[in-house]
């Protein structure tokens, strides 16, 4: 499995820190950037890691700024996006299950880093559920392509 993870300045130690977890998990790890906490801006990361899912470069992604919310936003203004931003394990869990999140957003001013493997952990073993909530993710696409439901 390739996991693409980005960041903003404020999510670089954290991203570095998950980026060693995942190797030694024995994952493929594609580090879009940012590479040091020099200010930036977190569209640009969030929108690199979007486009390696919705290009299959990469399987999932995870990305990280201040709040996990930035990153969040931008990330789904991209189609086939689905970035949750989990600051727990049971919503990343569920984030999978029923929403079929394929970007996992986490903020590094928010979580430790300790909680943030746990909620990575939860968010990759969770397999989507398929079912009722495939029509809702049909329905996404749909609001994608600007369909009326």
């Amino acid at each position: 499995m390739n996991i693409a993870l980005g960041c903003d300045h404020a999510g670089v130690l954290l991203k570095n820190e998950l980026i060693a977890y995942l190797a030694d998990k024995k994952l493929s790890v594609i580090d879009k950037g940012a590479h040091s906490p020099d200010r930036v801006h977190y569209p640009v990361y969030a929108k690199l890691v979007a486009d390696a899912v919705v290009n299959k470069e990469a399987d999932l992604g995870i990305l990280i700024c201040g709040s996990g919310i930035g990153v969040s936003i931008a990330a789904n203004k991209v189609n086939g996006i689905r970035a949750a931003v989990c600051s727990e394990p049971y919503s990343a869990r569920v984030s999978k299950e029923h929403n079929d999140s394929n970007i996992l957003a986490i903020g590094a001013r928010v979580v430790g880093a300790e909680l943030a493997k746990m909620i990575v952990d939860a968010w990759l073993d969770a397999r989507f559920s398929g079912g009722v909530h495939q029509e809702r993710i049909d329905m996404l696409a749909a609001i994608e392509q600007g369909k009326r439901l």
